[in-house]
């Protein structure tokens, strides 16, 4: 308070310092939801898929061989989903259930950490601005949360995310984020 005082050249009442900081705190949130509202309301395309299976192995010296060979095997079908995304201690990969046979197959000398059957996944193309506004992702994910959806897993680049869901909630899931644009 002294500091503000010395600055104006008078006494400065702490309600007076609260009631700024508000009003500022007002302004800046009006702003920032303007901002993150503008990049919600442009959503592109929402893709759902379902019949999905979500495997998290421990990170190993071969754990990346066995996915190349993995995606040798996937790379000729058709209509297949398949994702991963490697973490320090893991690497998860997501699949097609229809081809969890050859995940087994080829990681079946891996550490298995977590599997997790009868998911969806909702990929929602974002504008490009999204990566310049803070917030966006938090928004999303709040709405969601609100609303009781379980998040397996996120995915993300950078124009676009997608999350996995349990099937039973894919729904409302797709609802929450399809409602946000309107």
């Amino acid at each position: 308070m002294t500091e503000l005082e010395n600055e104006f050249g008078k006494e400065v009442k702490q309600g007076a310092v609260v009631m700024s900081l508000k009003r500022l705190t007002e302004e800046l949130d009006f702003k920032l939801n303007h901002k993150i509202n503008k990049v919600i309301k442009n959503i592109g395309e929402i893709t759902v898929r379902s019949e999905l299976t979500d495997y998290t192995f421990a990170a190993s010296e071969t754990v990346l061989n066995k996915q190349a060979d993995l995606i040798s095997d996937i790379n000729t079908l058709s209509d297949i989903f398949y994702t991963s995304s490697r973490g320090v201690n893991e690497t998860n990969i997501v699949v097609s259930s229809s081809v969890n046979h050859l995940v087994e197959k080829h990681f079946m000398r891996e550490k298995l950490i977590q599997k997790l059957d009868n998911l969806a996944s909702i990929t929602v193309k974002l504008p490009k601005e999204n990566i310049v506004v803070p917030g966006i992702y938090y928004f999303i994910f709040q709405r969601l949360a609100w609303e009781g959806i379980i998040i397996n897993e996120v995915i993300s680049t950078s124009n676009e995310f997608t999350i996995l869901v349990g099937e039973d909630q894919v729904d409302v899931a797709f609802k929450v984020i399809k409602d946000l644009k309107n």
